[in-house]
């Protein structure tokens, strides 16, 4: 058996919508991730932790998604971006933080794990360890697009009016949309992740993202945070998508494994860990896959971006349903 399952972030507030004109581009991009990397994957050419790594490799390859090129732009209007990765059979971890110019935050996070210590790189320590194994150095002008300038030169104005809130000053790219009307703005792009069970049983996940429209300087996440953003162990595999902070506070993605070993019940501790985290601000989704089979894509914001591979059989879906 073999089972591939990724998400592009969740976001926004009341009913689903419908598509936007820019998501038909996104469902490409998941297509492509579960058609290539879930072949490899069923066929036994790659194991679990390879197909974590290439699916969001993928995923930050389109601008589209708030991972790698397409990643928000801080409040200083610079780009910053965190990925983590973790196999369950030996619970090897790979994370880094705020990085500047690498083209595949999840490939350094992935060689990190493979060298075994440490496991968290920050800053410029990260990327010259990158650029030194051999991952593409890219320019801040590369990784920004027009879509995320015009979020954030909006989100800058509307910080500077009078009454802004401190929610506003900090608000998720996904959640604009819904709070200011501008010709850039576009819902449901966060986040990117996978997690994945190969045919020996083996789990791994891995999440990687560019963080917060106007973000403070040096804030991290729950992405890069083994534990809260990304976990793996040998019964389950956990990628999560929300606001970052309430994921930390509550340990997210380790919650939910120890909830599932408990209970043997993935839907049951997959929605108590997304309970736990929404009165702290941090309505979201996740990803999870269990070594028995099960996986589940539950969320409770307006959509999240999300699809699966299993045995061949593949869906995707943005609102409330599957396509």
């Amino acid at each position: 058996m073999a089972i591939l399952v990724i998400h592009g972030g969740a976001g926004g507030d009341g009913p689903w919508l419908g598509k936007t004109p820019l998501d038909p581009g996104r469902i490409a991009c998941m297509e492509r991730v579960l058609k290539v990397v879930g072949a490899k994957l069923e066929s036994g050419e790659i194991d679990c932790l390879e197909a974590a790594t290439l699916a969001v490799e993928l995923l930050e390859d389109e601008p589209l998604f708030n991972a790698g090129q397409g990643s928000v732009i801080g409040e200083d209007g610079s780009i910053t971006m965190d990925a983590s990765i973790m196999r369950g059979s030996d619970k090897a971890a790979g994370s880094v933080i705020n990085v500047k110019k690498l083209r595949h935050p999840i490939r350094a996070a992935n060689l990190i794990l493979h060298q075994g210590w440490p496991v968290m790189l920050n800053s410029s320590a990260a990327d010259d360890f990158g650029v030194k194994c051999g991952i593409e150095e890219v320019s801040q002008d590369w990784l920004k697009t027009e879509l995320r300038q015009g979020q954030w030169e909006q989100w800058k104005r509307n910080k500077a009016n009078p009454g802004a809130t401190d929610e506003d000053d900090s608000v998720l790219d996904h959640d604009l949309e819904g709070r200011v009307a501008t010709e850039f703005s576009d819902e449901g792009m966060g986040t990117v992740g996978a997690v994945a069970l190969d045919i020996t049983g083996n789990l791994a996940a891995a999440t990687s993202t560019g963080g917060m429209t106007g973000k403070p300087v040096g804030r991290v996440g729950d992405t890069p945070i083994i534990g809260a953003g990304t976990w793996a162990d040998d019964t389950i595999a956990v990628s999560c998508t929300g606001v970052g902070e309430a994921y930390i506070r509550t340990c997210a993605a380790h919650t939910l494994a120890t909830n599932y070993q408990a209970t043997d019940d993935l839907t049951h501790s997959a929605d108590k860990i997304l309970n736990e985290v929404a009165p702290l601000g941090g309505r979201g989704g996740l990803i999870a896959v269990t070594a028995s089979g099960e996986f589940a894509m539950p969320f409770q914001t307006r959509l999240m971006y999300r699809g699966y591979w299993k045995n061949g059989e593949m869906g995707i879906g943005i609102g409330p349903k599957l396509e």
